[in-house]
């Protein structure tokens, strides 16, 4: 079972990257979307009051989805609540500010579009396909990697915040084999 266009943390694609990024805020948005399992949408209007409570990074955090209305929780990785927590130090951000505030003054935070083409920038940076990978992949990663360790696919189903099981199969591309192959490690 391979995830499907999923970033993989585990064979050196996350350090390679990592060396390459060198703003703390990139540092920021790419470890608190693996961690989050948001969708661009949700992810790039976050306040900082979301992730921080008097200067200390949560260790979890709760968003409701723009596109379900729906609560989903999440939790955030030492790595991921140091780098947040460098980015709002170097930028001063208060509570009452986005995490990712836009460069244009017109807009109040980063936009889906300009989220979406730094993370084609760190793709075609490290030699992949930027139409095969995206921000969508940063969204599935994490998800990918728990239903591969654990087979569980209630807990992905809750940490990504599907209403539908259903939803959640055709997410991460489970197929029959995949589900066979679940099945004959199980012994009774």
């Amino acid at each position: 079972m391979r995830p499907r266009n999923s970033f993989d943390r585990s064979v050196g694609w996350r350090k390679a990257t990592i060396r390459q990024l060198s703003a703390v805020r990139d540092l920021a948005l790419f470890n608190l979307p693996i961690d989050s399992k948001l969708r661009a949408c949700d992810l790039v209007a976050i306040s900082v009051a979301d992730v921080s409570i008097s200067g200390r990074v949560r260790e979890r955090a709760i968003i409701i989805q723009r596109k379900t209305g729906r609560p989903v929780q999440f939790e955030l990785t030492d790595q991921t609540r140091e780098a947040v927590a460098g980015w709002i130090g170097s930028r001063r951000l208060g509570e009452r500010d986005y995490l990712f505030p836009s460069r244009v003054h017109t807009k109040p935070h980063l936009s889906t579009r300009q989220y979406g083409r730094i993370v084609e920038r760190w793709v075609s940076s490290i030699g992949l396909d930027p139409k095969r990978y995206g921000t969508h992949s940063m969204r599935r990663t994490k998800a990918a990697h728990i239903y591969k360790k654990t087979g569980n696919l209630r807990a992905v189903q809750l940490l990504l915040g599907h209403k539908k099981l259903e939803s959640t199969v055709q997410y991460l591309g489970i197929e029959v084999d995949d589900a066979l192959a679940i099945s004959e490690q199980v012994e009774l």
